[in-house]
């Protein structure tokens, strides 16, 4: 039977992947697309039984190199059977030979994604408590991976790992910045000279928070999958945990431009989240000032990124008058972290 032609994804050559791969495809290949910009689009692809996620890169603009497909394979394949819950790998082609881009096919997840505070209207008090309590539990578990066991012993380099973070996002600061802000340089400067001296490696999301999951249906209180890997590596995990708790501010909603559901006063404050993740990881956060002041920076960092792009006449997305206002007041919610225990 002729597969029906798309005008960004050749399915006769998905098809002859996912044959390649073992899988029964009955009847035509159908794909409609979730999502897209300037990260991985993700369409549903689907026969006539089966239901499945394909990602590839944007077909313009700064696309996303192959690497960042392999990241997400990589990682999400590793953790196929460990108490991390992932999305099935069901085939991929990362070199780009089927039609000249990579792509990955997942099993679909059928569940729910919470991404605004509107989202949150239709569940209890309890209901969120649990799922705070469940995404904490899901950030516990990946940490406590064991990397040699699945293989992921070369996924990242973790020695150094905070260290190059405010290197990275120090230098990003000089790329994007539009005007001069010493608290953030001051801030630069305190967590470059307080990065700790030790640290765990383990798997990293590198972007943990509610919308970067899926729910299972009528189920807040369990997390079905984590999706978005595209930051994924080895690392420090106490930079997920701050990151994470740092998300809740609501200075983040001007960053995204909209109401988060994450920022959300329902949710237990950062402070409640990062003593569950203690008790469930029974990991201590030493040297949290740092963490926390760490993920600051990084967030104001790309808040300015927003407001340069506009500058610059790129397609910024509406709120970047909003994310210049978030830089400086995330700065100095950095500072004042810096010395927390």
């Amino acid at each position: 039977m002729s597969t029906p032609t798309h005008p960004v994804l050749p399915l006769d050559a998905v098809a002859e992947v996912l044959r390649r791969s073992g899988v029964d495809i009955v009847g035509e290949l159908h794909a409609d697309r979730i999502s897209g910009g300037r990260s991985n689009l993700t369409f549903l692809l689907a026969d006539d039984i089966h239901r499945w996620v394909i990602r590839r890169p944007p077909t313009g603009g700064l696309t996303p190199s192959a690497h960042d497909m392999t990241r997400e394979w990589t990682v999400t394949s590793a953790l196929q059977d460990t108490a991390v819950p992932v999305a099935a790998s069901v085939a991929a082609d990362l070199d780009g030979t089927a039609f000249g881009v990579p792509f990955t096919v997942m099993g679909f997840v059928d569940g729910t994604v919470i991404r605004t505070a509107a989202d949150l209207a239709d569940l209890t008090d309890e209901q969120v408590a649990d799922n705070s309590d469940a995404l904490v539990d899901t950030l516990a578990a990946l940490h406590s991976v064991d990397i040699d066991a699945v293989g992921l012993r070369d996924f990242g380099r973790p020695d150094g790992f905070a260290a190059r973070q405010v290197r990275t996002w120090t230098r990003q600061w000089e790329h994007v910045r539009t005007r001069d802000l010493p608290d953030l340089d001051r801030l630069a400067g305190a967590l470059a000279e307080r990065v700790p001296q030790s640290a765990r490696h383990a798997v990293v999301h590198g972007d943990f928070r509610v919308d970067n999951t899926i729910l299972a249906a009528g189920d807040p209180s369990t997390v079905a999958a984590v999706v978005d890997w595209e930051m994924a590596t080895l690392g420090d995990p106490l930079t997920d945990v701050a990151l994470m708790c740092v998300y809740r501010t609501p200075e983040f909603d001007r960053v995204l431009g909209f109401d988060a559901a994450w920022t959300s006063p329902r949710y237990p404050s950062a402070d409640e989240m990062a003593q569950r993740y203690t008790r469930s990881s029974s990991v201590e956060l030493d040297h949290w000032g740092f963490y926390l002041g760490l993920a600051y920076l990084k967030i104001a960092v790309i808040a300015e990124g927003i407001t340069h792009r506009a500058i610059s006449g790129a397609d910024a997305g509406d709120g970047a008058d909003r994310a210049a206002e978030a830089t400086e007041a995330l700065v100095t919610l950095g500072l004042r972290t810096l010395d927390q225990r």
